[in-house]
């Protein structure tokens, strides 16, 4: 088998090397660029603190065995899926995953209660970013956060997402790296409200004593994330898109895109190349959009392909943060986060296996036919012999070969 890749590889790479592609220095790039895997994908965003129904403009389906039920099990699940994928990666974490025996709620959470969770990254070599919860607490179950008109309601959550920024801060700090912390909430209306200025007023209120806790930026990367709509909150969202670009830009914060959280029609592959002129750094939340649901494991499709090549082409590798955020209980659920870092992984490599310089050059100069045909027939081009050879010389399973040990992995599992 390890000859089979390598010989496929040589003739791969000659091919890319006659359109003038350097394919070390592509495997270079790609091994330096971390996805960060939701941690929720493995628990179906149940969590280890208060409410295990979900609500929010959230659902999970399905009833796929060996869901993890608590820290060990969700980190060995982890670790297992990180073993299967070639590079180190990052892992994203909701403030309802604390470990702790305490009886404690959202508004009190400290780094303390994330001790367990640094000790795991420290062991696998890898950063954690994090996630204020706005749902699945009883607060929440009229809609509204932080938007909310009860001030008590919105209070309480101020609090929750200013100890959130500090236990983000807090993991930078331990892990040596800059945490992405994530702010999204689900408050919007299921009709047409009335007011549509009052709500986004309150939230505007809400974020500015949240953001008014000055951080060091060299261990936290404060990002905002819009949607247009969820389940419940179909005709209105407080945090639009325009809401929080407009309130990011304004604040020196920066945005999180969330591929599943726009217009069908819309794509975030186009945005990138707009916002980075104006921001420094921005997140992004890769996922699947489908019909109206936007949670499906991610695919290499041509959604993520374009996505990617946004980055690359223009070197934003260092500049945004990509996240994966789906959560699917209808299969095997560490076999959904390998597939989709892969995916992922695979479209960041069909960009670096494209001789950028040389297809810009035919765009200046109006030639359209050549820039046509040469991005038509790299679309044939072997890259999964590139990839294979990646997953080699990073020692992981080689192309389905994984999928056998995630069944023995599952076969060991007593849940």
């Amino acid at each position: 088998m390890e000859k089979t890749v390598i010989e496929k590889f040589k003739l791969a790479k000659k091919m890319y090397e006659e359109v003038g592609v350097d394919v070390d220095k592509a495997l270079e790039r790609l091994k330096s660029i971390s996805i960060s895997l939701q941690c929720w994908q493995g628990d179906d965003i149940t969590g280890f603190l208060g409410e295990k129904d979900i609500f929010g403009g959230i659902q999970v389906t399905g009833n796929y065995p060996y869901k993890a039920t608590n820290f060990n099990e969700l980190t060995s699940d982890l670790s297992f899926a990180l073993s299967l994928i070639p590079g180190k990666h990052r892992v994203n974490l909701h403030a309802i995953y604390a470990n702790t025996k305490e009886d404690v709620d959202l508004d009190k959470l400290a780094p303390k209660h994330f001790e367990d969770w640094v000790k795991w990254a420290k062991k696998e070599e890898i950063m954690l970013d994090f996630n204020p919860t706005t749902f699945k607490h009883e607060l929440s179950k009229k809609g509204f956060t932080l938007s909310s008109s009860n001030e008590r309601v919105r209070n309480f959550f101020i609090e929750h997402c200013i100890q959130s920024r500090k236990i983000s801060e807090y993991f930078g700090k331990e892990l040596n790296g800059k945490s992405v912390c994530n702010l999204w909430i689900p408050d919007g209306f299921k009709d047409n409200p009335i007011d549509l200025y009052g709500p986004r007023v309150r939230l505007k209120e809400s974020l500015d004593k949240i953001y008014s806790h000055k951080l060091n930026s060299k261990y936290i990367l404060d990002t905002v994330e819009s949607k247009l709509f969820g389940i419940g909150v179909e005709a209105y969202t407080t945090g639009s898109f325009e809401f929080y670009l407009n309130y990011a830009l304004k604040n020196n914060l920066s945005v999180c895109l969330d591929s599943g959280h726009f217009h069908p029609t819309e794509s975030i592959s186009d945005k990138i190349a707009s916002l980075m002129l104006f921001f420094d750094s921005i997140a992004l939340h890769v996922s699947r959009p489908m019909r109206w649901d936007s949670d499906h494991v991610v695919l290499f499709d041509e959604e993520t392909n374009k996505i990617m090549k946004a980055i690359i082409r223009n070197n934003f590798e260092d500049r945004i943060y990509i996240g994966l955020d789906y959560f699917d209980a209808t299969i095997s659920r560490t076999a959904a986060w390998v597939v989709g870092v892969r995916n992922v992984q695979k479209a960041l490599l069909s960009a670096l296996l494209e001789p950028t310089e040389k297809l810009i050059n035919l765009e200046l100069n109006e030639n359209y036919t050549k820039r046509l045909v040469l991005t038509e027939e790299l679309k044939t081009y072997p890259i999964g012999d590139i990839y294979n050879y990646f997953c080699l010389i990073n020692k992981v399973p080689i192309g389905v070969s994984w999928i056998l040990e995630n069944e023995e992995y599952e076969k060991g599992l007593k849940r």
